[in-house]
């Protein structure tokens, strides 16, 4: 029997007739929360600046499913913290000065979460 670490695993495995078993299970495996994923769309919207990000790039940048982004972006649209813009049928998002407010307000609540051994 071997102790050791799996490729990309921190926590200690162990490797019983030639398979190395992880202690990693699927409960340690971290899903961003629906607050973690709005922070994340607006930090890459706002990363592009006042040209702005095209949806594929949204996509690729944000980890998301085209389906997940679609409703993301209508209640981020609707809540006024990025605007679309349509030209020639192409779909630009561009962050709003109230969504770089909030994402300013989650960065501060995370950090201060963050000193307390809380993760968002």
């Amino acid at each position: 029997m071997f102790q050791g670490t799996a490729t990309g695993c921190a926590k200690p495995c162990l490797e019983l007739s030639y398979t190395l078993i992880c202690n990693c299970t699927l409960k340690d495996t971290m899903y961003r929360t629906s607050v973690k994923i709005v922070a994340d769309l607006l930090a890459v919207t706002s990363d592009s600046g006042h040209e702005g990000i095209k949806t594929t790039s949204l996509l690729t940048k944000a980890n998301l499913s085209h389906s997940r982004l679609t409703k993301f972006i209508e209640n981020l649209t609707g809540a006024g913290l990025i605007t679309k813009i349509e030209y020639d049928g192409k779909n630009t998002f561009v962050i709003t000065s109230k969504g770089r407010q909030y994402l300013e307000s989650y960065r501060k609540f995370s950090e201060m979460a963050g000193s307390f051994g809380l993760e968002l």
